[in-house]
């Protein structure tokens, strides 16, 4: 199955989204924010097959992370979550980098539904703006 790095800085949102992954087989890595996950990127020579991230975080936000990501990877899919209006608004325009924006809260089926369809390839960009 897939290697998923996984960056939320919600201790229960991180715990619950890994279990759910790993349901399905996957390998899920998950760190506390943006700047970790763009670290592990930098170093882990095994490579991901998706980054899924919480849009709201300290050190470095999903946004940013993404922007990065995309610059330096840019065929990594990637996966943005948030429970804020605002930061769902804030992603608008990244539509070329990110698959979806996947709103919170959300159910264990959800969430990995939204991930098998990333992995399948089944998932175009999508327009973010609600």
């Amino acid at each position: 199955m897939a290697r998923i790095l996984l960056a939320e800085d919600d201790d229960s949102v991180r715990a619950f989204v890994r279990r759910a992954l790993e349901l399905d087989g996957h390998a899920v890595l998950a760190v506390e924010d943006g700047a970790e996950a763009l670290e592990t990127l930098e170093s882990d020579r095994g490579g991901f097959d998706l980054l899924l991230s919480d849009i709201k975080m300290p050190v470095m936000d999903g946004i940013a992370l993404a922007l990065n990501v995309a610059r330096d990877a840019p065929d990594l899919p990637i996966l943005l979550m948030t429970g804020y209006a605002d930061q769902r608004e804030r992603a608008h325009g990244l539509d070329q980098i990110v698959r979806d924006v996947v709103s919170k809260p959300f159910t264990l089926a959800d969430i990995r539904k939204v991930v098998a369809a990333t992995l399948a390839g089944a998932a175009e960009p999508t327009r973010l703006a609600g």
